[in-house]
């Protein structure tokens, strides 16, 4: 399909996100959060297979077809940008989703991160990650740390991603990336290996299975500095699905590997800004206190949000305080504040609150 390349840079233009591709339909971009129909022409299934294969190639299409899902990246060279691609079947037709990627890696504070996320950058060992939904800026934010962890140490980093979304260029570290599928067949496999190529510090794209677990925590224990993403809402949610990977007869050991491992946690969500075009995170922060790790090894992981609360000092906060906040700047709208907090009639006071201080 000729087309895809117009379609690429059209959604580079207009600032999209997404490019979704379906069968039957019109190219479809995403502009700050929106679904936006373009004037290409209705895809084909043939023209949909036609993008795919001319993307990734006959060996890698062949085993899409045997699987029926395949990540990769792309790119156009005019504009210079990349994309994060997925091709799936849906309906038994082809479909595919494109995620552009940004070339400039951005700061922690051009991201409107918390300043807290900046001393990650400085732990010498343990675990950090990274949670939230598809498309929260999990991948930006890792990206932003590794970045600055690269402007002031001289260390070696080496990555195992699905895809390579941000190329890391050499500047203090030294830097590898990985990509599963063409570097290595799978993140366990690339990790199996891991220890033996001295690294100082490991990224995991994504904790997605009992034998990535395992080796994750295993170098996060070892001395090494991991970072990882996990598909979670909040810091609860992301330890006790690290927990139930394990089978039940291992479940204890792994609640002691966690505690002794785990450093922090950032969960986060995007927000189109009421402000200005373009988005803005609020987030949750877990850091691994001596109370926290007590919870994680006596399996009283309902006891976290409480601790959260009653630690801000630390630098920790739950993701309402950090919705209200953003709220209360003027970042986001209220209505939108109130629809997705996690208790509605805390965060209508909490506002309430703010407008009167």
């Amino acid at each position: 399909m000729a087309e895809i390349r117009n379609i690429l840079v059209e959604a580079v233009e207009r600032q999209a996100s997404d490019v979704h591709i379906n069968v039957g339909m019109n190219p479809i971009i995403r502009v700050n959060t929106e679904l936006i129909e373009t004037d290409y022409p209705v895809v084909t299934n043939d023209e949909a297979r036609e993008i795919v294969l001319s993307l990734v190639g006959q060996e890698r299409f062949d085993k899409f077809e045997r699987i029926r899902d395949l990540d990769f990246s792309t790119s156009i060279q005019d504009p210079n940008q990349r994309f994060r691609v997925n091709a799936h079947y849906q309906r038994d037709t082809i479909a595919i989703s494109f995620r552009l990627i940004s070339d400039i890696i951005p700061s922690i504070e051009e991201l409107n991160l918390p300043e807290k996320v900046k001393e990650f950058a400085d732990l010498p060992r343990g675990l950090v990650l990274v949670t939230g939904h598809t498309g929260a800026g999990k991948s930006t934010t890792l990206a932003s740390t590794i970045g600055l962890i690269n402007q002031k140490y001289r260390k070696r980093v080496i990555t195992i991603e699905d895809p390579i979304e941000y190329w890391l260029t050499n500047d203090q570290c030294m830097i590898e990336q990985r990509e599963v599928g063409s570097d290595c067949p799978d993140f366990a496999t690339g990790l199996r290996h891991i220890l033996r190529q001295d690294p100082d510090i490991i990224m995991v794209g994504e904790m997605r299975d009992l034998e990535t677990t395992s080796f994750t925590l295993t170098a996060a224990e070892t001395g090494h500095l991991v970072f990882s993403t996990l598909h979670t809402v909040n810091s609860s949610q992301s330890i006790e699905r690290i927990i139930d990977i394990y089978p039940a007869n291992q479940q204890t050991q792994a609640r002691t590997m966690l505690a002794n491992a785990l450093q922090a946690v950032v969960s986060q969500t995007l927000f189109r800004r009421a402000d200005q075009p373009g988005m803005v995170p609020s987030t949750e922060i877990l850091l691994c206190t001596s109370a926290v790790r007590n919870c994680i090894r006596e399996n009283r992981i309902y006891e976290i949000p409480n601790i959260i609360e009653t630690s801000r000092r630390f630098g920790m906060h739950m993701m309402d305080k950090s919705i209200a906040e953003l709220c209360a700047k003027g970042y986001i709208d209220r209505e939108e504040a109130i629809l997705r907090s996690t208790n509605r009639g805390k965060m209508e006071k909490m506002l309430r609150s703010v407008r009167t201080s």
